[in-house]
């Protein structure tokens, strides 16, 4: 029975190393995936390619984790100071928001002063309410 199909079986040895640096920085550059170089170099494998991509390429292999490396002191003070001038800032939001809504009450208090002398009326409570009739009735009962 005979193989129809042209397909070479290829090793890694069969690739020159200026290939390889070539498939690798292009595919570190975007210009293909991995995929891509695979179908356009005649590449059986993609574990070829990713191989070569730990061997040659610029991206650290062996350090990735997705466990969270533990951050030195200065990376731990920088991040500090960026808490802090975050906090500066939201002080000073806050104190501009507190200085203007004093001003809204001083401004207030005057129109309802103002609203008061010349309408003549009443509109701020003087005296401390008293308690309804009911409630006094219901006291009495007990």
């Amino acid at each position: 029975m005979e193989n129809s199909s042209n397909y070479v079986k290829r090793s890694q040895r069969d690739y020159s190393m200026s290939l390889k640096l070539q498939i690798v920085s292009d595919i570190e550059k975007g210009f293909i995936s991995i995929t891509q170089a695979r179908k356009q170099y005649g590449i059986q494998s993609r574990s070829t390619v990713v191989q070569w991509l730990i061997k040659f390429g610029n991206f650290d292999w062996e350090n990735q984790s997705p466990i969270k490396m533990a951050k030195t002191p200065e990376q731990k003070i920088m991040e500090l100071e960026a808490q802090v001038k975050l906090l500066e800032k939201q002080k000073a939001f806050l104190e501009k928001q507190a200085f203007v809504a004093d001003k809204k009450v001083i401004l207030f208090d005057m129109m309802i002063d103002l609203a008061e002398k010349e309408y003549h009326i009443d509109i701020r409570k003087n005296s401390v309410p008293e308690q309804s009739t009911n409630s006094e009735k219901k006291n009495e009962k007990q």
